[in-house]
């Protein structure tokens, strides 16, 4: 039988009380390869994984927000090396905090700093001028206003000087916004999603994206302890629309997205969404020998960080796959593979919080598994 062993290593994440519940599928050529399901998705464990859940993509969400920002780029409407305040004013006097003491930056941040994690930017949240705006405003603040608040903090370095996991596609959604004149949510459906006949990806948790969304859960020393639904707190107002971390969908919609991906931007009904060239730009490393010691200490053994992506680089660490194997994966243990070499793209659901051995061991297990199994095809 095919991908025997990753069938049997999904259940025994279940069987073993890893996780809950998890989803995967396997799509090459816009065929669908493996897909299988195992575990609860309610807390109460009475409802068997089926593969309608959705799920908070968190950090899953960049790769949809990078993917049209090279849209943009591919139609010569943005530039990776623009200033991000040609686009976002607010942008044009950064400061930057050098010990006890605040100064100017030195750089000007440009969109590629942006899509490269390496703006200078951080993932804090509740930043004295963001809260502020939030609180002035009454908790409406759209994605741009929020945004312009962050430029008022000072940033951790000078942009391009070392990569931060960091509020950039966030800031990147904006500039989005400002290019396309459109808000960022309209942009990817008619752009990303809609091309694709993709209905499902949503910043809002509606009643019936509820009624199917998969029990959240928090890792902690004592066990897991059930998150409310609605506790994605990356979402930091209701109009606000996460370019880094606010996205919703089931397996299906993501798989559909990823394998146009994989298979030169084209998806299975023959419309395209990015050129084969784009998406090798998109995959290409960018990070500097400085960068990229920061970078691995995020033991993403093979790969370096592109525009948005990790990068696969180096065979010889790591695993099996393809040089530009590319993805990202989300807090809650979502990951996703897009290796267009092969034309082969992957991506695994599970909803829990705080958990390392996610992306230590099942995002490498996953990945080498299905090369195993493609293998033996």
């Amino acid at each position: 039988m095919l991908f025997e062993k990753l069938s049997a290593y999904l259940d025994s994440l279940i069987d073993e009380n890893i996780v809950p519940g998890c989803d995967l599928a396997v799509y090459q050529d816009h065929r669908p390869l493996f897909r299988r399901q195992a575990g609860f998705s309610d807390d109460a464990r009475t409802r068997p994984v089926r593969g309608d859940e959705v799920y908070w993509l968190f950090s899953c969400t960049k790769v949809v927000t990078t993917c049209a920002a090279m849209q943009l780029i591919e139609k010569g409407l943005l530039h990776p090396d623009d200033p991000v305040s040609d686009y976002l004013p607010a942008f044009a006097s950064l400061t930057v905090r050098e010990g006890d003491s605040i100064r100017p930056a030195r750089r000007v941040m440009t969109v590629r700093h942006l899509m490269s994690m390496q703006s200078g930017l951080d993932y804090n949240l509740e930043k004295p001028a963001v809260l502020r705006r939030i609180r002035e405003r009454n908790g409406l603040v759209s994605t741009r206003e929020l945004v312009d608040a962050m430029a008022e903090e000072p940033l951790c370095f000078d942009p391009g000087e070392h990569f931060l996991y960091s509020l950039s596609h966030d800031v990147l959604a904006a500039v989005i916004e400002a290019v396309s004149g459109q808000r960022f949510s309209d942009y990817l459906k008619d752009h990303v999603f809609g091309p694709l006949h993709i209905g499902g990806f949503s910043f809002v948790l509606t009643d019936e994206l509820r009624s199917r969304l998969s029990a959240l859960y928090l890792h902690t020393e004592n066990g897991l302890r059930l998150c409310p639904p609605d506790s994605n707190n990356y979402q930091l107002t209701p109009a606000y629309e996460s370019g880094g971390a606010g996205l919703i969908a089931d397996v299906q919609d993501y798989i559909t997205f990823a394998d146009a991906l994989s298979c030169g931007g084209v998806g299975k009904d023959g419309n395209r969404i990015l050129s084969p060239e784009m998406i090798q730009l998109w995959s290409a490393n960018q990070l500097t020998p400085l960068s990229r010691q920061d970078f691995d200490a995020w033991k993403r053994l093979g790969y370096s960080y592109a525009l948005g992506v990790r990068t696969r680089v180096d065979l010889s660490l790591g695993g099996p796959g393809s040089v530009g194997e590319f993805g990202w994966d989300g807090a809650a243990g979502a990951w996703t593979m897009i290796d267009p070499h092969r034309h082969l793209s992957a991506f695994f659901a599970m909803h829990v919080r705080g958990f390392g051995y996610s992306y230590d061991v099942i995002h490498p297990t996953l990945r080498r598994l299905i090369y195993e199994g493609l293998a033996e095809h």
